[in-house]
């Protein structure tokens, strides 16, 4: 019999078409749930016990996405296996659109919000340092956790977010999504950066989302001879911009079926999120 399985960050909402990069509008997120019950059909079809929701994200016009931060909470109301992230931003422009976020993170079931630099600002300006303060303020007054997107490169580069890992991490939890994000990311952090900000008791995580394919079996070493970091990585699909069957597969090959594989699918998620 399987154990829980547990997914630590996915998105609900279905987004505008985008001309991305200069071509023509698509939707790539291809398996993106405009409503709970499709969300919770997903849960039911891959065995999902239970799931961190947080509001899809991606084209330029956040107010798209912060209008869905009610959906993901009335996720969180409808089944118990739901938990939510709210969307909430770092761009000074958005202070207003945060406000009425920030208004649900009190609501039953609201466990995370969740910060990008995908669609502006950086961790570094001095201009949107009033709206981060004022997200791990909530965030800290609410008892939540804190996602931030990595990626290689620019202002989601683990150089200007773990900035924020310096600043904040002592007395919130931060979750690094994606591994550091790419190549790069994956070598600063799982290298040396993660496991010293542990042992500086910072209270950081991160999961193995969109991670290439030796990262994670070198996360899975690099905790085995280092005798810390098993409690602090989750799994998680990034459904509808990840692939629930293969992120499981590659994270169950990395983990195993001992200790290390029971935490990351379930153990970890349930002292985070329950």
């Amino acid at each position: 019999m399987r154990g829980t399985i547990a997914d630590g960050h996915r998105h609900l909402g279905v987004l505008p078409s985008h001309p991305f990069y200069g071509g023509p509008a698509v939707s790539p997120d291809t398996t993106a749930r405009a409503t709970v019950a499709e969300l919770l059909a997903d849960l039911d079809r891959e065995g999902t016990d239970r799931c961190l929701v947080l509001p899809n994200y991606g084209v330029p016009d956040v107010g798209e996405t912060f209008a869905l931060n009610e959906l993901v909470v009335e996720a969180a109301g409808r089944d118990d296996r739901v938990r939510a992230g709210l969307y909430v931003s770092p761009r000074p422009q958005d202070a207003e659109l945060n406000a009425t976020a920030l208004t649900l993170a009190g609501e039953p079931g609201v466990r995370a919000l969740k910060t990008t630099f995908l669609l502006g600002g950086s961790a570094t300006d001095d201009a949107c340092r009033p709206q981060l303060d004022t997200i791990f303020a909530a965030a800290r007054e609410h008892d939540l956790t804190v996602h931030v997107h990595t990626s290689p490169g620019a202002a989601s580069d683990i150089d200007q977010v773990g900035t924020l890992v310096e600043r904040y991490a002592d007395d919130v939890r931060i979750h690094l999504v994606h591994l550091g994000g790419g190549m790069s990311g994956h070598i600063k952090l799982i290298g040396g950066r993660f496991f010293d900000w542990i042992a500086a008791g910072k209270q950081v995580y991160t999961d193995t989302s969109w991670a290439i394919g030796f990262a994670p079996r070198w996360l899975a070493r690099e905790i085995d001879a280092r005798g810390i970091g098993a409690d602090r990585v989750l799994f998680a699909s990034d459904e509808p911009w990840g692939d629930w069957v293969g992120e499981h597969a590659r994270l169950a090959a990395a983990a195993g079926d001992g200790e290390l594989g029971r935490r990351v699918f379930a153990d970890n998620f349930a002292a985070l999120y329950d």
